[in-house]
């Protein structure tokens, strides 16, 4: 796993890994932690990847759950990768949703997620 800081204060941090980082509430509680603790940092952006498949499967409870530990612990997260291939509506929707609030972000490229993050309140 490895950190980069960006943004124009470097308080944010993407991170890049080959491997599932979260897979379910406690991995996603187990990345906030790390990253608030040994980065001194709330503002994590991860590749699609890194999220295991079931979190797009909204009825399987993943995303709720993970989300919610984001939310708990002000942690903003912006997600990114090529959302097209689901066929969801609901999942669509709930993506739409998320990326006019200030939390969470699906995005296309590593630009777009600084710039939605810096934006937030």
């Amino acid at each position: 796993m490895n950190y980069t800081f960006l943004g124009k204060n470097n308080d944010i941090v993407y991170i890049q890994s080959k491997d599932v980082l979260i897979y379910d509430a406690q991995s996603a509680l187990d990345l906030i932690m790390t990253v608030i603790y040994e980065k001194d940092c709330s503002k994590i952006i991860l590749d699609k990847h890194a999220i295991c498949e079931e979190f797009f499967i909204l009825s399987s409870g993943v995303a709720g759950e993970v989300l919610q530990k984001f939310s708990n612990y002000f942690t903003k997260l912006a997600i990114i990768g090529d959302f097209s291939k689901y066929t969801s509506k609901p999942l669509h929707d709930f993506i739409y949703e998320c990326n006019k609030g200030n939390n969470i972000f699906f995005v296309s490229n590593l630009e777009e997620a600084v710039r939605m993050i810096e934006a937030a309140r």
